[in-house]
């Protein structure tokens, strides 16, 4: 069982990136997929999820607007597409699948944003 979190990088800021929460041994279906980061110096602060079961979504303020979640069913897979991208958005981000009784968390992904 293992979520794989991947598409970081460095960014100008108004670039964008996209990135992937990638699970093998379990499928995706019926879990709630969260996007969390941690900045330096910061906790960590959820950023979006959706449920995967019917689709349904939700953003944090900081980035509603800028930010989309996507599900790939077909690739078990979750994707976090990224625009607009702003200096404060660096951090690591995480993903995590859960359910009322588990969470998987993936290892993280750098974002960094600056110019």
């Amino acid at each position: 069982v293992q979520l794989q979190a991947s598409g970081g990088g460095f960014v100008r800021p108004g670039g964008s990136l996209r990135l992937a929460c990638a699970a093998s041994g379990f499928s995706l279906d019926y879990y709630a997929i969260g996007w969390f980061r941690r900045a330096p110096g910061k906790e960590r602060e959820g950023v979006s999820c959706i449920s995967t079961s019917d689709g349904t979504d939700y953003y944090e303020d900081p980035v509603k607007g800028r930010f989309t979640i996507v599900r790939d069913i077909a690739k078990n897979t979750v994707h976090l597409q990224m625009d607009s991208l702003k200096p404060e958005d660096t951090a690591v981000y995480y993903c995590a699948a859960t359910t009322a009784s588990v969470a998987y968390w993936g290892q993280g992904t750098q974002v960094t944003v600056s110019s």
